[in-house]
């Protein structure tokens, strides 16, 4: 029987797809490294130049190897095409025919299959586990209905649609009978799950804290305009992790309007200040050295996010993406002062990150950790803040989750002895 290797690039929602195509391969074997294996593949991310670049390496490096290489995700649309035309992939598939993937390995000829974002694709497949994995992501809707100047997801995901929630609880229900108990709901744009069907993702949330086993609810991403009072309400929920991403992209106005973002920086100081008066951690996206980002601009956005109780930070220097509005906008921002930029901001985040730690440790906050792996007799895990924990210990660990009181707050991380 010839062995599969999954290469998954980018993010949460590409590592669900990933788990989909393994539930599908019913006449070959997967495998965990790719020097076992007859196949690769490569499930790809094109959210940013970088994303591609990254992706393209892999496949040529893929290709010297004479591995037969098949190519689906994001960079079907922006790639898929370049790279099979150049014989460097032996199929090319997109996501909403991802389900058919045993089909399309046992197929003798060469393939090229691209997207059809206008059937509104969504999966049926249950996926029953997550292999070697504490925490689980779900995917609970597909595509965005956003028009964010800078973004290329949309030409590639499609419009909004969500999954019925029948369907979402069955899968939970499964993952949390295999030992799954923490969960991640994610997809391309999460908080407009429900718009669809007459719901939201408070009621789903309601829903699933009633599944048996399942002890950490975790929200991917939020878009600030997508928080309504029904969530709001939910913050009091101890199943809910003590941590929101909400995905603010910028600090300054003028910006955000060149960006065709919905959100303002008061409502979202508002809106954030809410939420950490109930103790929540909260991150956010960042984009740094878009068009147009002067001076003045970045002063006023440094200076906002100064007065932000943010504690995590995914900033990025911004890459042009074809096909989209801010590809031709100018002036460009050069890319040594984009990256001194991106380096400030990860400073101040990190100094409000220690800052939060320091705060819970003073107010004596039991931190409840689940354990993601081990490395020479020390644990990693992740506490309900979201926040990293180094576990020493000399004998293994029974349990997943922990409680801990008497731990060291570090420069990068919390670290405890037990």
């Amino acid at each position: 029987m010839q062995k599969v290797f999954f290469k998954t690039f980018g993010c949460r929602t590409n590592l669900f797809d990933t788990q989909v195509m393994r539930e599908n391969i019913k006449n070959f074997e997967c495998v965990d490294h790719e020097d076992c294996a007859d196949i690769i593949v490569v499930n790809s991310c094109t959210v940013t130049n970088g994303a591609d670049s990254g992706v393209r390496s892999y496949v040529n490096r893929l290709y010297m190897q004479g591995k037969k290489v098949y190519f689906t995700g994001c960079g079907v649309k922006t790639q898929g095409k370049n790279l099979f035309e150049k014989d460097m992939t032996f199929g090319v598939f997109g996501h909403s025919l991802k389900e058919k993937i045993d089909d399309f390995l046992q197929q003798e000829n060469k393939f090229f299959y691209d997207d059809d974002l206008d059937g509104l694709h969504l999966d049926t497949t249950l996926v029953s586990e997550f292999v070697g994995k504490s925490r689980a992501f779900i995917k609970i809707q597909e595509g965005c209905d956003f028009a964010c100047s800078y973004c290329v997801i949309p030409l590639v995901r499609g419009k909004a649609r969500s999954m019925e929630e029948k369907k979402i609880l069955e899968q939970i229900s499964m993952l949390g009978q295999s030992g799954i108990s923490e969960v991640v709901l994610t997809g391309t744009n999460v908080g407009s799950y429900g718009k669809d069907k007459g719901s939201n993702i408070a009621k789903l949330i309601k829903a699933i804290m009633n599944i048996d086993g399942i002890r950490r609810i975790r929200i991917g991403s939020l878009e600030p305009s997508q928080i309504e009072a029904e969530f709001l309400e939910l913050l009091d929920q101890d199943i809910l992790e003590r941590h929101l991403h909400i995905a603010l992209q910028y600090t300054e106005d003028s910006m955000l309007m060149k960006m065709n973002r919905k959100n303002r920086f008061e409502s979202d100081y508002l809106l954030l200040e809410k939420i950490a008066k109930k103790g929540f951690a909260l991150g956010s996206d960042f984009i740094v050295g878009h068009p147009g980002e002067d001076e003045s601009i970045w002063d006023r956005a440094l200076e906002n996010i100064k007065s932000l109780p943010l504690t995590h930070i995914h900033p990025f220097i911004y890459s042009l993406r074809d096909n989209t509005p801010s590809a031709s906008m100018k002036p460009p921002v050069n890319g040594a002062i984009a990256k001194e930029r991106l380096q400030q901001l990860n400073a101040l985040i990190k100094s409000k990150n220690l800052a939060f730690r320091k705060k819970l440790k003073e107010q004596k906050k039991t931190l409840h950790i689940l354990v993601e792996n081990t490395q020479n007799s020390i644990y990693n895990g992740l506490d309900q803040y979201f926040n990293k924990i180094k576990i020493h210990t000399c004998t293994p660990l029974e349990s997943k989750w922990l409680e801990v009181e008497n731990y060291q707050v570090l420069d990068e991380v919390n670290c405890v002895e037990i």
